[in-house]
């Protein structure tokens, strides 16, 4: 694979990335990390952007983008609206279809028919609008209708694309702006919530800010146990090498999942880009919303079994231990306990910051994040993925029920203040809490079909590190860092879905 950028590529910081130390030290990236320049390397990132214009800048930029510190602000035009092909799966949504190609005229189009049950209605659609036609005869699934589709592709690029989505003006060029980088295989923009005038019903407002397909307005790079560990097939453009294999389909749901997954294993990178925004039709009355959320869970067994932690609920780290231990024991000498394990990977985090200035004074900024984090996994572990086990421990263990009711709660408010719905918190809070049953009953329904435990045990740290995904060639002379020990990860796991 060319990984060599093009002379005059921008590349820019994220916003996520934090700079300290005159500009020495950079803290993001996924898995989170601790890098320190040299100073040739913080005179060329002075403003937080360089421009590749020398084998140097075009190596320290290349290391930015692979830890997932930076993405592409411009670089020269290698693919165009002509070098994309769509391809759309329909099953009897003529209506929806019909909505989706007025917004793509001037792009090659490839609609699939998977087995509707009226498709003449679907044919005439697809000639009004003049796009080609594949048909199932029979249903074989999104997957299915996708490498039909993906078979059929004859240019660079290609664009899934679901029936029930409507992109925004200008959607398609941030993502092109992305896979200027001949490293990047894919690309996913924000899916939003569909505009209405006015959102009445309590479930589309929860909806509009903790759909499981929006992942927020933070660009990343996606890898398992990342900021952003998925993205969601209802739109992803990328290159039709990347998507090599194709989607699974003997699995009705996840599939894209496994894809993403894959395509990092065999070193692509997958970018996620909130400046493209596509709007989906969410689900919105409340037993459909549970439906789905449920069909959601029972991926999470098929995912576990072919890649192991990347599904795990929880990562069992010392600052895990050391909140499990405080909130289920509820003992002076277990809060003795856990400050002490608190201390102690202090102590061990300033230690992995030699070159800094300060490193016990960065180790204090970053601790208080991964203890955060630590106490948000065993928040979702509880609420989320072991909820069916919480219930037998409650009812004989007033410990645990003081624990679990304080971690439904906390996690809920602290949720809402930073996503601040048009809710109330403690409806707010209700519905989080919905959504978390109607997720773990799918999850465990998943594993009993699945006969596996594999989505509901524990991970232990460094189970799905950078180890085992094939990112490229090694660092580069301007940079030198650590993983940080306390790695942030996504509050329900990596599979938020």
């Amino acid at each position: 694979m060319n990984r060599d950028l093009a002379h005059g590529t921008v590349v820019r910081l994220l916003a996520t990335t934090w700079r300290g130390e005159e500009g020495r030290a950079l803290y993001g990236g996924s898995p989170n990390r601790m890098l320190f320049l040299r100073t040739a390397a913080v005179e060329i990132l002075d403003d937080g952007e360089l421009v590749v214009d020398s084998p140097r800048s075009s190596r320290l930029a290349r290391m930015l983008l692979d830890r997932g510190l930076a993405e592409i602000a411009w670089a020269p035009p290698r693919s165009t609206r002509e070098d994309v092909t769509v391809v759309i799966p329909v099953k009897d949504r003529p209506e929806a279809l019909a909505r989706l190609l007025g917004v793509l005229s001037g792009l090659r189009v490839i609609v699939v028919d998977d087995g509707s049950v009226d498709p003449v209605a679907t044919k005439e659609i697809a000639a009004r609008f003049g796009t080609d036609l594949l048909r199932h005869e029979e249903s074989r699934g999104p997957a299915a209708a996708r490498n039909t589709g993906l078979r059929a592709v004859r240019t660079e690029l290609v664009a899934f694309v679901d029936s029930d989505v409507v992109p925004h003006q200008g959607w398609l060029d941030p993502l092109l702006v992305q896979l200027g980088d001949p490293a990047v295989g894919i690309a996913a923009p924000r899916i939003v919530a569909l505009d209405h005038r006015e959102r009445r019903g309590r479930v589309e407002r929860y909806e509009a800010v903790r759909s499981s397909l929006d992942l927020g307005a933070a660009a990343a790079v996606v890898v398992p146990g990342g900021k952003v560990p998925y993205v969601p097939s209802a739109c992803l453009v990328g290159r039709a090498v990347a998507f090599e294999g194709g989607f699974d389909e003997t699995m009705r749901v996840g599939e894209d999942v496994d894809l993403i997954w894959r395509t990092v294993q065999r070193g692509w990178l997958v970018r996620y880009v909130p400046d493209a925004q596509v709007a989906h039709e969410h689900r919105v009355a409340t037993a459909g919303w549970l439906g789905r959320k449920a069909f959601y869970g029972t991926s999470a067994a098929p995912l576990a079994m072919r890649h192991q932690d990347a599904v795990a609920p929880v990562v069992v780290g010392p600052l895990t231990l050391a909140v499990g231990l405080v909130l289920l024991v509820q003992r002076p000498w277990a809060l003795g306990v856990g400050v002490g394990i608190g201390a102690a990977v202090l102590a061990r985090t300033a230690r992995t910051m030699r070159r800094s200035d300060r490193p016990w004074a960065v180790a204090v900024q970053l601790v208080p994040y991964g203890l955060a984090a630590s106490a948000q996994q065993c928040a979702a572990a509880m609420n989320r993925h072991w909820w069916p086990l919480m219930i037998p421990a409650a009812l004989v263990s007033r410990r645990v029920r003081r624990a679990w009711a304080a971690a439904a709660l906390v996690d809920g408010l602290v949720d809402w203040s930073r996503t601040r719905p048009e809710l109330d918190p403690l409806t707010y809070t209700a519905l989080r809490r919905l959504d978390d049953l109607a997720y773990g009953a799918g999850l465990w329904w998943g594993a009993v079909q699945h006969s596996t435990t594999a989505p509901l045990r524990p991970a232990l740290p460094g189970g799905l590190g950078p180890g085992r995904l094939r990112r490229g060639p090694g660092r580069p002379a301007e940079e030198r860092g650590r993983r940080w020990p306390g790695t942030w990860r996504r509050g329900t796991g990596t599979h938020r879905r």
